[in-house]
């Protein structure tokens, strides 16, 4: 791998050649993507923690939940701009530009969330996800009220501070190793 195609700014060689199942993942997201994603790649140094990465993002992004996929691409993109996560905000930014149709919508989560136009529950989850990422500690019994008071279920909390807390964690890994969106990402869903 080139200086120009390493995912980050760490010297971790993806393992070579790729176990069968890994291989076949990656053929996958290169099949209904059209890339691997460079975090993939990223965690492909060590297969165990590409695997512990992958399986917690699919339960937390892509298995059954009371959010649907937007709500926590939107956590996702909220948590990633306050963190200033350039990889996510890229990444999942193009994933609500796909998922809502609204290319504007994408634009406003990564810049100000409070200027879209959003339902009454879509801003108590966003509201929830930027006090979990600020300042966890404060969260109260009120905080959990007003997310149910908005619709949601205990469960669909615990997704929300799920999904909010999963993105506090990979913004920091992905800053901290300077990881680079996919060149594709930029352009989808524009």
């Amino acid at each position: 791998m080139t200086e120009e195609t390493r995912p980050t700014a760490l010297r971790l060689p993806m393992v070579a050649p790729l176990p069968e199942a890994t291989q076949k993942y990656f053929d996958v997201c290169e099949e209904k993507l059209g890339m691997v994603p460079n975090v993939l790649k990223a965690y492909a140094f060590d297969i165990d923690k590409l695997n512990a990465f992958t399986a917690m993002y699919n339960d937390l992004m892509l298995a059954g939940s009371g959010l649907s996929k937007l709500e926590r691409e939107m956590i996702a993109v909220v948590v990633s701009s306050i963190n200033r996560c350039f990889y996510c905000l890229t990444a999942h930014g193009a994933a609500v530009r796909q998922l809502s149709g609204d290319a504007k919508l994408g634009e406003m989560l990564v810049m100000n969330w409070r200027a879209a136009d959003l339902t009454h529950r879509q801003r108590a989850m966003l509201a929830f996800a930027e006090k979990m990422t600020v300042e966890s500690f404060k969260i109260g019994e009120y905080d959990r009220e007003a997310l149910r008071d908005a619709g949601f279920s205990d469960r669909d909390i615990w997704d929300i501070a799920n999904v909010a807390g999963f993105f506090n964690m990979t913004n920091r890994v992905a800053s901290a190793t300077d990881m680079r969106p996919n060149d594709d990402y930029h352009s989808q869903a524009r």
